[in-house]
């Protein structure tokens, strides 16, 4: 342990690459499931009812509260939209967060679907949002700092004239789906740089990149947050393992 961060085990590790993979297979079969007319709320009983058959429970579900097993958020919807009645129509964008726990340890991924014809300008968002991902991943090896992955993330959205949203961040995970570290997607100067990373620290990097600005606002609702100026907004997560060479990506 340093500070308050677990250090995994190659043991740890194996059980949340297992973790992990139901989340990837998840996403994957969610994926192949929306489209135009399909309620939020169906895709929510598809991913529970697979994560429970492959022996695992939905990270998300009553965590803290969370009435659904996975977030499923909408066009301007950044994270944590609650699955509900809403039918997907063509030209939205779907952004789809989901959780495994299995054998006491967590995997966590995100992706946003593109929904039948989606405008070239949005595309192109939720492509760059991809791109934000790896471009921090390049730093997330032994001998950086948690803020550079943040600072490659911001670099690159800001680039294409992009938002990122400044009141969410990613974060370690293991045995608790949050743990510490914070991982920011920008320079956040009080943090200064960040832990240093090394071998055995588990994190999930999470760009969430606003085609406006980086202003958000939660909804009555407690829990879902949207862009302030209504444009949208995409999402992509891996876990992610610190080794001493090329980082594990345990969802992908």
């Amino acid at each position: 342990m340093i500070g308050r961060i677990t250090l995994k085990s190659e043991a740890d590790l194996a059980k949340m690459k297992a973790a992990g993979n139901i989340v990837k297979e998840t996403l994957e079969l969610l994926s192949s499931q929306a489209t135009v007319g399909m309620t939020t709320e169906e895709l929510d009983r598809i991913a529970e009812a697979y994560i429970r058959e492959q022996g695992a429970y939905p990270s998300f579900l009553h965590y803290n509260g969370y009435p659904k097993s996975i977030c499923a958020s909408v066009n301007q919807q950044v994270v944590h939209g609650i699955p509900g009645k809403y039918k997907l129509r063509d030209g939205d964008i779907l952004s789809i967060d989901v959780g495994a726990k299995l054998e006491g340890f967590h995997g966590d991924a995100a992706r946003t679907l593109l929904i039948g014809n989606v405008p070239e300008e949005v595309q192109k968002l939720v492509a760059v949002t991809r791109e934000c991902f790896f471009e921090g991943l390049k730093f997330a090896r032994a001998g950086y700092h948690i803020a550079d992955i943040g600072a490659a993330v911001q670099k690159h959205a800001e680039a294409h004239g992009y938002g990122v949203v400044r009141d969410l961040v990613g974060h370690g995970i293991g045995r608790e789906m949050h743990e510490p570290p914070d991982v920011p997607n920008f320079v956040d100067r009080r943090m200064g740089r960040g832990a240093p990373l090394v071998p055995g620290m588990v994190i999930a990097i999470e760009p969430m990149i606003n085609l406006g600005t980086w202003e958000v606002v939660q909804l009555q609702d407690g829990w879902t947050i949207e862009t302030r100026d209504g444009r949208p907004s995409a999402h992509y997560e891996n876990t992610v393992a610190i080794t001493e060479g090329e980082p594990v990506l345990l969802t992908l």
